[in-house]
C-alpha cells in the first residue's frame, strides 16, 4: 500500500498489529502485523494467507491496482530488545510469519535463531532470511492429536534449545499459545520473564488477538 496518508505511519516492534478494515457489506475489521514500512518510498506491506474464505482472505484473493483499504493503529510498540539475548526461539502457526520474518531480519550475526512453525504444510514457501545462525523446523499439522498445540508441544520435546541466554516468542491459536507456555514453564523450566506469548486468532471467535500471561 502506499498513499500520503502514511506519511506519519510508525511501526517500531516487529510485533506490532495494525487494525485492518475490510469493506465486505458491513466493514469489518481484523488485526494484521506490519511486514515492512518504508518511510522512503511510503510503503507499507501487509502479508495475507489464502485460508478459508473470510472477508480479508477474500479481499485478499481478488485486490487489484488503484484499490483502497483503511488501516489503523498500531496503537503502541512492545519493544523486545536485542541486548542480553543469545539466542530466540519463535514458535508459530501461519498468522505469526510475518511478525517472525520482522524478527529475523532484526537479528545480528552473533545470535542464533530457532523457528518452528506450524501449519498444513503451505507455509514452507514463506521466505525466512537472517544474519543469525539460523534453524528452521517445519511442523505439520494433525500428527499428534486435536489437543491445543499437541504438534507443537510435541515436536518442543524433540528439540535442543540453544545456549546461552534464551528468549521465546510464541503466536498461535490462543488455546495453543497458553499451552506452549504452560509447557515451556512447566517442562523446560524457562524463566516466565523471557517468554512472551499471545493468541493471534482464538478457534470459535472473530477478531480475537489475546496477550497469554500465566492466569489459567
Amino acid at each position: 500500500m502506499g498513499g500520503e496518508e502514511l506519511a506519519q505511519f510508525t511501526s517500531l516492534g516487529f510485533d506490532d498489529h495494525v487494525k485492518v478494515f475490510f469493506p465486505a457489506g458491513e466493514t469489518v475489521m481484523r488485526d494484521f502485523t506490519p511486514r515492512r514500512f518504508d518511510a522512503s518510498t511510503g510503503e507499507l506491506w501487509i502479508d495475507f494467507y489464502l485460508h478459508d474464505i473470510g472477508p480479508a482472505a477474500t479481499w485478499a484473493a481478488q485486490v487489484a491496482v488503484g484499490q483502497s483499504l483503511t488501516v489503523g493503529g498500531p496503537r503502541g510498540s512492545s519493544i523486545i530488545g536485542l541486548e542480553g539475548i543469545d539466542s530466540h526461539v519463535l514458535i508459530a502457526d501461519e498468522t505469526g510469519l510475518p511478525a517472525i520474518a520482522r524478527r529475523l531480519e532484526e537479528l545480528p550475526a552473533s545470535t542464533r535463531a530457532l523457528v518452528i512453525v506450524e501449519s498444513d504444510g503451505g507455509a514452507k514457501g514463506y521466505p525466512l532470511a537472517s544474519r543469525a545462525a539460523l534453524n528452521v523446523v517445519d511442523v505439520v499439522r494433525g500428527k499428534h492429536g486435536a489437543g491445543p498445540a499437541a504438534d507443537i508441544i510435541e515436536t518442543l520435546r524433540g528439540l535442543e534449545f540453544p545456549s546461552g541466554h534464551c528468549f521465546v516468542w510464541v503466536a498461535t491459536e490462543s488455546q495453543g499459545a497458553r499451552a506452549i507456555r504452560r509447557y515451556l514453564t512447566d517442562e523446560r523450566g524457562l524463566d516466565r520473564h523471557w517468554i512472551k506469548a499471545a493468541g493471534y486468532w482464538q478457534r470459535g471467535a472473530v477478531g480475537s488477538h489475546e496477550v497469554i500471561s500465566d492466569d489459567p
